[in-house]
């Protein structure tokens, strides 16, 4: 009896595990196209991965809605030349995903080059079976 008690809770544990490291696996993966997206300001891949709702937060405290943000990305107002993101992490809570990183990018916003060194905070909120942007806040930073 023991061993089946012992058997089911650790079948149970590791199909947690699993359904958590498939998320996780998933978010990493939107978070790539994300960043592909505000390079190259493709206007319905922007908008395919992020909610109604979303509320974009830059580092001067601006922040955008969908509208904003799209508009902003494929009209090149915003305009990333590059994008590097490093010691990433993230963590799924049910229906929530937080995804923590580091930004270092190249921009050319009204023809003027610029460099951005940011810390970046995004949650990913999952509706039905597809995970969406529902925030992102960043915040300057010095190396």
């Amino acid at each position: 009896m023991k061993q089946t008690i012992i058997l089911i809770t650790f079948t149970i544990m590791s199909l947690l595990a699993s359904a958590q490291s498939k998320d996780e696996t998933k978010i990493a993966e939107l978070t790539e196209k994300l960043r592909v997206a505000m390079i190259s300001g493709n206007k319905a891949d922007l908008e395919s991965l992020v909610t109604d709702n979303l509320t974009y937060g830059h580092s001067n405290g601006h922040i955008e809605d969908k509208a904003a943000f799209v508009t902003a990305l494929s009209t090149k107002k915003s305009d990333f030349k590059t994008i590097e993101l490093s010691e990433q992490s993230i963590t799924v809570a049910g229906n929530t995903a937080i995804v923590r990183h580091l930004l270092r990018g190249n921009t050319n916003d009204g023809g003027i080059p610029a460099k951005v060194n940011l810390g970046v905070v995004l949650v990913w909120e999952k509706q039905g079976e597809a995970w969406k942007l529902l925030a992102r806040r960043s915040f300057k930073i010095s190396y």
